[in-house]
């Protein structure tokens, strides 16, 4: 079949695919709006996501017994788990160096709070404001007077 190797399918090969009449899928897309994409009110294509879910739509309906309800419920159950999982499978660091983050970052956070603090003794305050306005050519005037 080469309607499947198109990365975008009509319903109708959809329908043959998932071996379905054409209104249970148009009674599935109305049950799940985000399934298949409708471009600019015309007819839905489906992609391989969409495919592959309309298949499991069919698996849970008719092998399991489900009322499209019970799909949907089932189906974000699955999602929410998936998500759930996701973090642990995909960690980029291990524990050692999220703890050595951690310390640089308290380190950090350390440093830039001395910054903050005002000096002991200073007699003198740093305006950004009044050295933006000095030039080296004014300091050179003032320095004559």
């Amino acid at each position: 079949m080469a309607a499947q190797k198109a990365e975008r399918l009509k319903a109708a090969d959809v329908c043959q695919i998932a071996q379905v009449q054409p209104y249970v899928l148009r009674t599935w897309e109305a049950e799940f709006p985000d399934l298949g994409q409708s471009m600019d009110g015309g007819p839905r294509f489906y992609g391989r996501a969409d495919v592959e879910r309309v298949l499991k739509i069919r698996e849970l309906v008719y092998g399991e017994g489900l009322t499209l309800a019970g799909a949907r419920r089932r189906l974000e159950e699955a999602k929410t788990e998936r998500r759930a999982d996701a973090p642990a499978e995909f960690a980029l660091v291990d524990a050692t160096t999220r703890a050595r983050l951690r310390s640089v970052r308290n380190g950090l956070v350390a440093v830039l709070a001395l910054l903050d603090k005002p000096a002991a003794g200073s007699a003198f305050a740093l305006v950004a404001a009044d050295v933006a306005r000095t030039t080296p050519a004014k300091a050179a005037r003032r320095s004559k007077r």
